[in-house]
């Protein structure tokens, strides 16, 4: 039985991740979550564990000059303090939750040539993480960096309930055929599971099977609620005309994609599909 410490309290990723743990592998796993928001974790034991999953970050705020300093205090210097602390504990397997933000890509496909040249603050301490974590692993110490793209579901936050609110106040949507790399959080906890399992080291970048469509995931989620949507072509004509002016609607409607080369893991993590998926996303089943 494996142990598994998550540095980080509150995370969407994190908490869910702990969950789905606890009710689909209760007799492979231990889970334990410590909060990172003072020094006390520093009085931590990290040496009972095998795993750290690192998962406490700044993300999902408007980033200014006042708040630039504290991507790179948290997404950057905690994160390499917390791996440094894990190898001279003795621990073997350290997992870094990274970004897509690393790319600095807001369309098109990423592929093994695209660059790393983020844009964002937060992207850019993401990125000086995983360049000084990568730089601890030895044979005694794994290093598994996780680049996701979008990740979606029940109560998470972020842009995946922005366009699910849009979808429901709108009388129209755009209708813009587009293509969009996401993850499932219940796809994205099976992933980290099997990389333990297996003790996978390196840069992973985990995807659902099928890309998806911005205006299939507003209807299959209106559907879900026993609504209709309303597509425009009209109106998806004028949002493109949009892209280079205004970045949420690039965001939201524009391609971007990992390459499915990228995927070279060697086993099958997703474990719920697109459209099931969605609908667990807005409707719970409790």
């Amino acid at each position: 039985m494996k142990k598994i410490l998550i540095t980080g309290a509150n995370s969407y990723i994190g908490v869910s991740f702990e969950n789905y743990i606890k009710q689909r592998y209760p007799e492979s796993f231990i889970v334990h979550t410590i909060d990172m928001t003072n020094s006390d974790w520093e009085n931590t034991n990290f040496s009972e564990y095998d795993v750290i999953f690192h998962v406490a970050g700044i993300a999902h705020r408007k980033e200014t000059k006042e708040n630039k300093q504290l991507y790179y205090s948290v997404n950057y210097g905690l994160a390499l303090k917390t791996a440094q602390k894990a190898q001279n504990e003795g621990v073997k397997q350290f997992i870094f939750l990274s970004s897509m933000s690393v790319y600095g890509v807001d369309m098109g496909v990423i592929t093994e040539c695209t660059p790393l040249h983020p844009k964002s603050n937060y992207g850019k301490s993401k990125l000086l993480a995983e360049n000084a974590i990568s730089q601890l692993e030895s044979k005694d110490f794994c290093v598994t960096i996780i680049r996701p793209p979008m990740v979606y579901g029940l109560g998470c936050r972020g842009n995946f309930n922005s366009l699910i609110k849009i979808a429901e106040i709108s009388p129209v949507f755009p209708n813009i055929n587009n293509q969009r790399s996401m993850i499932y959080i219940d796809n994205l906890s099976e992933f980290v599971k099997l990389v333990i399992d297996k003790e996978f080291s390196g840069i992973c970048i985990p995807q659902n099977n099928e890309y998806v469509n911005t205006c299939d995931i507003a209807k299959m989620a209106m559907k879900a609620r026993g609504k209709k949507l309303h597509l425009s072509t009209l109106l998806g004509l004028c949002v493109r005309m949009l892209f280079p002016f205004i970045g949420i609607a690039k965001k939201a409607f524009g391609n971007l994609i990992y390459d499915k080369e990228l995927e070279n893991f060697g086993f099958e993590y997703c474990v719920v599909q697109t459209e099931d998926s969605i609908k667990k996303s807005i409707v719970s089943e409790e």
